[in-house]
Parts: structure tokens; sequence; C-alpha cells
């Protein structure tokens, strides 16, 4: 499903150069759940952005279910994202003044279809996590494993092929960490491919394959 070959990204220039990647390559299998672990700048969280097509490379090749995504433009890169991808990340950045539902609707607003249907697709996704009786309130009414919890529905309401994870569990207690943890192995159990970046060991052990990283390569 995922096809990276021999990304490199390096920020900044000359003596102020810093080399995040160094000529990773992976390949993840549909159906896989990638945990990637490692200290902090090791590159994990920049390989994850490059896999995700928000992040650039400087050379390599990046295919999501065969195709090249920085081959295309910004705009067909946009589309595929909001169409093909999922992403959660440690910090929620969820819309304060929006309520719950409407915070998981916002991938589905560029898409041509009625808003019953969206709603529907909403419902869904929030029934997924179990957060469906918190829809009308606003993230600031809610606590911090909820709030993880629409995070993930937004990420899933799509439908998505590929669901990356950077730090999902990152602000979150133990308890509530490892409650999130069991929806990924569950969406994975029904098929889903993720990658998530993690530092947690006991999150880690909850994928099917691990990789560490170190000064920008796999270990």
């Amino acid at each position: 499903m995922v096809k990276i070959e021999n990304i490199t990204k390096t920020y900044g220039t000359g003596s102020s150069a810093f080399t995040a990647l160094r000529g990773i390559s992976i390949d993840v299998e549909e159906g896989e759940f990638l945990a990637l672990t490692g200290e902090s700048g090791s590159g994990k969280s920049t390989l994850l952005s490059v896999a995700g097509g928000m992040n650039t490379p400087c050379s390599g090749i990046v295919k999501i279910n065969g195709r090249d995504i920085y081959a295309l433009n910004q705009e067909e890169r946009s589309v595929f994202r909001n169409m093909e991808l999922g992403f959660v990340f440690q910090s929620f950045f969820l819309v304060p003044y929006l309520n719950i539902e409407e915070n998981v609707m916002v991938p589905l607003a560029p898409l041509e279809i009625s808003g019953k249907v969206k709603r529907e697709m909403t419902k869904n996704a929030l029934e997924m996590v179990g957060i469906y009786s918190k829809r009308g309130n606003l993230p600031g009414e809610v606590s911090g494993g909820e709030m993880e919890r629409a995070a993930i529905a937004r990420a899933l309401v799509n439908s998505p092929s590929l669901l990356l994870a950077d730090e999902p569990t990152g602000n979150l207690d133990s308890k509530t960490g490892r409650v999130i943890m069991e929806l990924f192995s569950e969406f994975n159990r029904k098929g889903m491919t993720i990658i998530m970046v993690t530092h947690s060991s006991d999150c880690a052990s909850a994928a099917g394959r691990v990789l560490k990283m170190a000064d920008g390569l796999i270990h």
C-alpha cells in the first residue's frame, strides 16, 4: 500500500543545514499496523509527514496505492490527502468554536454530497469512537480523551485507506492512552492500515511491526 523509496530531507542550507532523513526506504503492506519509534529528533515525525504528502522530500519517491504523491501538483495532492488519508495528531487541532460534530465534519466540507449524507457519515465516525453523545459539546467542554476520540473520528470520517498518527496518546494519561490504543488495534483488526509515530513502548507494542529510528535512519 505504501512504498517509500530512498527519502531524504534536509532543512536549511550551508552550515545551519540539518538532515532529518538519510535515504529511508520502507514498504507497508495493506492492513499492516506499523509503529515508528525513536528519540526526539530521530526523524520519525518528519518521515510521517513526508509519507502523508505534507512535507516534500529533497529526494526519493512516496507511492500510496500505486500513486506517486509528489508527482501530483499541490491541489491534486490536497484532494488525494482528503480522500485517501486520515491524520491524527498529538495536539488534537480541534476548532474551539465548533462543536464536536462540526469538527468531525470538517474534512467532508469540499465533498459534493448532501448535508444529510455528511451528517450520517459523521454520526458513524462518532459512534465508532464512542462519543456520539458528546456531538453537541464544544472541545473545551469535554475531556482530553474525548478530544482525542473526536480527532480520531475526524480522521476516520472519510473512510481513509491509510491512517497516520503522530503521538496520538502524547497528551493523555496512561489509562486513557491504553483505551485509544485499543481503538487503533480494533480498527487494524478490521483491515485499516496504520502508521503511527510514538515514543511509548506500550503504544508500540500494539503494532504488528516496530521500526526504531535514530539520526534520520532506520535501525
